[in-house]
């Protein structure tokens, strides 16, 4: 539950931010009856996005405790473990040219065929989101309860709605940077789960006979099909048997990305505090909201 919580929230919060950004701009500049092709635009993604991982999930589920759903598990869990990371470092990234990104962007459809221009523009930018969110939430329902993730998922929803709102309505005010630092560290630990429960599964299927020897079995104490175990398992990775290998990939990668996305963030703000800062800090405040 703790890790589509988390999953949800972030996700929600930038598809929110996204949209917020693309309906304030029209706001501004008098082209409200646009507002519903941006509105058109985000069901059809959040549509595409629930029915592939619908489809994706019964299709798996009929494999059920065979090679083939080991496999296609390890997949998953490779795959959103590489894209929870780069997501992570693209916002960094990207979080102070966001907005001037987007109003460019709708000013080039709006300068052509507005109607389908928006509604493409809208379902682009949440589309994405929704794909991402479909393979985290796959990869977190393999390793958990469905009922626990789903849970997780409305509640990460229902708060992701609420900052939203709250953005909307107190805009710069909002330490969106930090909120973002947060949950991408959270979300990393969560991605180095998925690398060592992929280790876990590719020494099981024959793949990495080395170090898959259990260095301890810790069932006694705290099993991952124990409610709190499977809370534990799914967000950080716990195990109740893990192997040196299984340790060393999560150790390693969790070590690299957190001391590198920390640092690299840490002398971001250093260069921003420099000479003229304090003039350009509040123009990308305002531009965040305008």
């Amino acid at each position: 539950m703790l890790a589509t919580l988390i999953i949800f929230l972030r996700e929600g919060v930038e598809a929110s931010m996204i949209v917020a950004i693309l309906l304030a701009y029209l706001n501004r500049i008098g082209r409200r009856e646009h507002f519903c092709d941006v509105l058109i635009g985000v069901a059809a993604a959040l549509l595409l996005a629930t029915a592939g991982g619908v489809a994706a999930y019964e299709t798996i589920r009929s494999y059920d405790g065979s090679r083939v759903q080991t496999i296609f598990e390890t997949g998953t869990y490779l795959l959103a473990a590489s894209v929870l990371t780069y997501m992570t470092f693209w916002m960094r990234n990207h979080a102070r040219s966001i907005a001037s990104e987007l109003r460019a962007r709708t000013e080039a459809a709006l300068d052509g065929k507005a109607r389908w221009g928006l509604g493409l523009l809208a379902f682009q930018a949440v589309g994405r989101e929704g794909l991402e969110t479909v393979v985290f939430t796959l990869a977190i329902v393999f390793t958990t309860s469905t009922a626990g993730a789903l849970g997780g998922a409305a509640l990460g929803l229902a708060g992701s709605l609420v900052i939203a709102f709250v953005i909307y309505r107190l805009g710069h005010r909002l330490n969106l940077a930090r909120f973002f630092t947060v949950i991408g560290v959270l979300l990393m630990v969560f991605a180095a789960g998925l690398l060592a429960d992929a280790v876990e599964n590719m020494q099981q299927l024959g793949w990495l006979p080395v170090l898959n020897a259990p260095m301890w079995h810790t069932t006694s104490l705290l099993s991952e099909g124990s409610a709190f175990g499977d809370v534990m398992h799914s967000f950080f990775g716990y195990s109740d048997a893990p192997t040196p290998l299984q340790a060393l990939v999560y150790v390693v990668y969790l070590g690299v990305v957190v001391v590198t996305y920390l640092g690299l963030r840490s002398r971001t703000g250093a260069r921003g505090s420099g000479p003229g800062s304090r003039q350009a800090a509040p123009a990308a405040q305002r531009s965040k909201v305008s």
